[in-house]
């Protein structure tokens, strides 16, 4: 029963109960009839909506005989019904359809919320729960009806009330259109009233008509419609136009056009050689902004107190692990886990970092030979812990919602966001220190320990508490470096000696202590790596950075940016 009737008969019942007499015997045979009169469409719906499931049952039964080569014309049957029939074309495509030996039913295999398996209606979504698999049978499906599933979906999704779905099923069609769908497409232009929608239909039908219209002068206006656009879809349209495929039959026009083409493919050839560079230039901030995090810590320690701590690298594997840890304990607060990790690690690598000043690098002062092999030993213990603790084995660290997808700026060229918040944090983090050792009472008193350390004692300041909190500062940005590589990476206990020696080396670079230095150093070794790497590989590509920098401090053993005196700048 439509709405209009429902509204009809409720006024006539309201029209007639104000006529009747208001005596006593007849308001209730009155109320009566008139309850009864409201109840008839809900008692009658649920009979009339088991009554149509009945019938689109019997509809699609035939898929349940059905052989493989005889599905495709059912599926061409059903889809001109319309949507109704779209739940069972996108568990059909899902691999999901499945048909009961019992009564022949077309079902639909989904999963509940334990994971258990359920039967659901396709056209009510009830659920119960079944028994066996075995009684059931799989409707199968091939490459060619799963392409052609696609198609017909998304002819159906054109129709959707929702923007984002019908703005997904343009896309997913766009140079697969025929030659009926473009007229429906120009139809739907007309209706449409979301602009971004709008261009999109214009490329489609832009596209099928540089493709195949038969008239020269709307070839032309359809290539300077996309003309500049670094859809792939362009670019091998256009290839197949020259390859002959898709010329036009008088040959004076083809010969015309093909130029046309040849400057366009010219263009987007262009425009793809710009966003490459640029896609590897951000690939190499990404690196260097991970080298940044991880160079801090070792221009300080190294910068204040000339000690070179080859368990640096385990210093991140502990800010790593930090995060699996808290992430563990709060496993469906994604995002708020990974915010705690960040202070949390900064103390656990902090910590971990003055025990190891206080018992080892203290009582090795001046012996920079003996420093090294005992840091390097700290660093196999540490390893070597983290095995035992957490096993060999790598451990996943999930990244929040607001980390994951792309900044898409064009088909071809797009910024992961884990990456571009990493970058921020990189450099908030630069910043940050850069004000500590500036501005601050402890940077000034690190700046004198590095300048004199006997000048610095005969002034008042204690210079092995100093070296503790320097040693605990650099520790704990090291353990930020490990928090970031966390959403990059696997965390493992290997993990922070891919990136030791790299540091080490945006810290010679740029300017033993210089935190600017630091800076320009490791981002230009993070954008020279992702350079050479297409062209020479991983491991060729940082034998040459190695070489070049041994080169390079040949000539310039200060670094980028030199100092008169090791400060922190």
């Amino acid at each position: 029963m439509k709405r209009s009737d429902k509204h009809n008969r409720f006024r006539e019942c309201i029209t007639a109960f104000a006529r009747l007499k208001t005596n006593r015997f007849f308001r209730p045979s009155v109320l009566l009839v008139f309850f009864n009169l409201l109840a008839f469409p809900a008692l009658s719906a649920p009979q009339d909506i088991k009554n149509d499931q009945n019938i689109l049952q019997e509809e699609i039964k035939a898929l349940s005989t059905a052989k493989l080569r005889s599905i495709e014309p059912i599926l061409e049957q059903l889809e001109k019904r319309g949507a109704i029939y779209l739940p069972l074309f996108q568990a059909l495509l899902n691999g999901q359809l499945y048909f009961k030996k019992s009564n022949q039913d077309i079902v639909k295999l989904g999963q509940d919320q334990k994971g258990k398996r359920v039967e659901e209606d396709l056209f009510s979504n009830a659920k119960r729960p079944i028994e066996s698999i075995s009684e059931y049978k799989k409707i199968r499906t091939n490459n060619r009806l799963r392409v052609k599933l696609r198609e017909i979906i998304s002819r159906l999704e054109l129709e959707s009330q929702d923007f984002e779905t019908r703005k997904s099923a343009i896309f997913n069609m766009i140079g697969k259109f025929q030659k009926e769908d473009i007229d429906f497409l120009q139809e739907l232009k007309k209706q449409e009233e979301n602009q971004s929608i709008l261009e999109l239909i214009e490329f489609a039908i832009a596209l099928n008509d540089v493709k195949y219209s038969p008239i020269l002068d709307t070839r032309i206006e359809a290539l300077e419609q996309i003309s500049g656009n670094l859809d792939p879809r362009v670019k091998n349209t256009l290839n197949s136009i020259l390859k002959g495929d898709l010329l036009l039959t008088n040959p004076p026009d083809s010969q015309i056009f093909r130029p046309l083409v040849e400057a366009e493919l010219g263009r987007i050839a262009k425009k793809e050689r710009f966003y490459s560079l640029l896609e590897k230039f951000s690939f190499g901030l990404s690196l260097g902004s991970i080298l940044l995090l991880a160079a801090l810590g070792l221009a300080i320690t190294f910068g204040v107190m000339g000690v070179i701590n080859m368990a640096h690298g385990e210093l991140i594997m502990l800010g790593a692990y930090t995060a699996f840890v808290v992430q563990s304990l709060m496993p469906q607060q994604v995002g708020l886990a990974l915010i705690i990790s960040i202070p949390i690690a900064f103390f656990v690598a902090g910590s971990f970092g003055a025990l190891i000043q206080y018992f080892v690098i203290r009582h090795l002062r001046g012996r920079p030979l003996e420093t090294l092999l005992a840091t390097f030993g700290v660093s196999l213990v540490l390893q070597q812990l983290a095995r035992t603790i957490f096993s060999p084995l790598n451990r996943q660290v999930l990244s929040p919602d607001w980390m994951t997808g792309s900044l898409v700026i064009n088909p071809i060229f797009s910024l992961t966001y884990n990456r571009l918040y990493i970058f921020f944090f990189a450099l908030f983090i630069f910043t940050i220190l850069q004000i500590t050792i500036k501005k601050t009472s402890l940077g000034l008193k690190v700046r004198a320990v590095s300048q004199n350390r006997e000048m610095a004692r005969a002034l008042g300041i204690q210079t092995n508490r100093i070296d503790a909190l320097t040693f605990a500062l650099g520790s704990g940005i090291a353990g930020l470096a490990g928090v970031a590589l966390s959403q990059l990476v696997n965390v493992g206990p290997n993990l922070g000696q891919a990136y030791l020696v790299d540091s080490f080396l945006a810290v010679v670079f740029g300017g033993v202590g210089n935190l600017i230095g630091t800076l320009v150093g490791s981002f230009s070794l993070g954008i020279l790596n992702k350079f050479l790497e297409p062209e020479l590989g991983a491991v060729l590509s940082k034998v040459a950075i190695l070489i070049f920098l041994i080169l390079f401090i040949q000539r310039r053993p200060e670094g980028l940016f030199p100092q008169k005196a090791r400060t922190l700048s």
